[in-house]
């Protein structure tokens, strides 16, 4: 993966994190309104995993966002 590719996926799951702790909630719970495991949860906030585009849009569902919010990245 490209640096700024890396950079990228570090900067979205950031972002999921941020906005799931705003929310008051664990990666397991957040894991529950996707429909994900927690692990990959985890995974995506820690830049570790690659997101699909449908599994973000997943997230912004369940973190009650647009997709536009998670990927805003200038």
């Amino acid at each position: 993966m490209a640096n700024l590719d890396k950079q990228f996926v570090i900067f979205i799951g950031k972002k999921i994190r941020e906005e799931r702790e705003k929310m008051g909630i664990s990666q397991e719970q957040l894991g529950k309104l996707a429909k994900m495991h927690r692990t990959y949860v985890g995974m995506i906030e820690r830049g570790e995993k690659n997101i699909t585009i449908y599994n973000l849009r997943k997230f912004a569902v369940a973190l009650r966002l647009q997709v536009r919010d998670l990927v805003d990245f200038d």
